[in-house]
């Protein structure tokens, strides 16, 4: 089991932070974590259900873990939702890890900016710069994020020797990607849209 912890812990919070969103889950929500918890052990081809998912996805970064663990406390209705500009300010800086990374894993450009996780030092005054401001900001979910990330890579919690892997991945990448695009087009349609609406009745006078 404890090779496996994070597996389990993945398989149950995501499928918790997907489930939980749905209304019908609201009286039974918190049945449902320990309920997925036991799920994630049953057999598959001689694997538990979360190894046998590992084997597709991979381990997620300790930053993705503690941000399920947040979405899993909001559905739960432990803590409150995010700010808007703490949101915001969360999307913005995974946002810039993923695009960072994956591009370029990818060959899009020349440089690989996966092997600085492996003498991450320069990383870490940037990770460590970028959490200050995240605190001076008070955005404590961001804070978090980084210095688990952060403390779980010093301790090696993971089986990787590479910072990146303890701080970013697809997932999270992706999401944060997707959902700052969607805010910055709701900001950008919410300034077009008054000056439609002032166009409106001067062409219609």
């Amino acid at each position: 089991m404890l090779p496996l912890w994070q597996a389990h812990l993945s398989f149950t919070l995501v499928l918790f932070a997907l489930l939980g969103s749905f209304n019908f889950t609201a009286s039974w929500r918190p049945w449902l974590l320990p309920v997925l918890a036991l799920v994630s052990f049953m057999p598959v081809d001689g694997l538990s259900l979360a190894a046998y998912a590992r084997s597709f996805t991979d381990d997620l970064a300790i930053s993705t873990l503690m941000f399920l663990g947040w979405a899993g406390l909001l559905r739960l209705g432990v803590v409150q939702p995010l700010k808007r500009i703490h949101r915001s300010q969360v999307l913005l800086v995974f946002a810039v890890f993923g695009l960072m990374l994956y591009p370029a894993t990818l060959g899009v450009t020349y440089f690989d900016p996966y092997r600085w996780g492996f003498n991450p030092r320069p990383m870490i005054v940037l990770t460590g710069l970028a959490a200050l401001s995240l605190l001076w900001l008070r955005n404590a979910l961001g804070v978090w994020m980084l210095a688990a990330g952060t403390l779980a890579f010093a301790l090696r919690l993971k089986a990787s020797e590479n910072y990146w892997d303890y701080l970013i991945d697809p997932l999270l990448a992706g999401y944060c990607v997707l959902a700052g695009s969607r805010l910055l087009a709701m900001a950008a349609w919410r300034r077009i849209r008054p000056a439609r609406t002032v166009l409106k009745p001067s062409l219609n006078s």
